[in-house]
C-alpha cells in the first residue's frame, strides 16, 4: 500500500502521467415488467422483479491531478482488451508521454504478458516500455 500512497504522492508531470485504471463486471438486467407511468400525485411505480441480461466489463481510467476520466464497456473481460486499452491509453490519450504511471488491480489479464500475446513482440516491448505499472494491494480496504 505504501507503494501506491507513494506514487499518489508525487507532484503532477506531464511527462510522466499518474492514471488508475479499473476494470468493474456489470450485471445487465432489463425489466420484467414496464413500469405504470407517473401519474398526478403518486410516483412511477416499478416491479423490483428483472431479467438478467448477461454481464459486460467496463474499463474506468483516470488522471486524478487533471480531473481527466474516461470509461468504456465491453462484453467480457479478456487479455486482448486490456492490451488494446493499453495500446489507447499510450498511442492515442497520452503520445507524448515519455512514460505512464500506471496504478490498477493485479487480474489476471493485466500482465504485460497480454501485450505479447495479442500484438506482435516488437510492438508489445514498444508499448511495455513506456509503462510503469503499481498494482493496488489485494486487501487495502481497512488498512490503519
Amino acid at each position: 500500500m505504501e507503494d501506491v500512497l507513494a506514487v499518489y504522492a508525487r507532484p503532477y508531470n506531464a511527462a510522466r502521467p499518474v492514471v488508475c485504471m479499473d476494470e468493474k463486471p456489470y450485471q445487465l438486467l432489463d425489466e420484467a415488467r414496464e413500469p405504470l407511468p407517473v401519474r398526478q400525485g403518486s410516483t412511477e411505480k416499478v416491479d423490483s422483479e428483472y431479467i438478467r441480461k448477461g454481464t459486460c466489463s467496463i474499463f474506468i481510467f483516470n488522471e486524478a491531478l487533471t480531473g481527466w476520466r474516461y470509461a468504456e464497456a465491453f462484453p467480457r473481460r479478456t487479455k486482448v482488451d486490456w492490451a488494446g486499452r493499453i495500446k489507447w491509453l499510450l498511442d492515442k490519450q497520452y503520445p507524448d508521454a515519455e512514460l505512464v504511471v500506471l496504478i490498477m488491480d493485479n487480474l489476471n489479464t493485466h500482465a504485460i504478458s497480454s501485450l505479447y500475446e495479442t500484438f506482435p513482440p516488437k510492438e508489445a516491448f514498444r508499448l511495455a516500455q513506456r509503462l510503469e505499472i503499481h498494482f493496488t494491494p489485494k486487501h487495502g480496504v481497512g488498512l490503519t
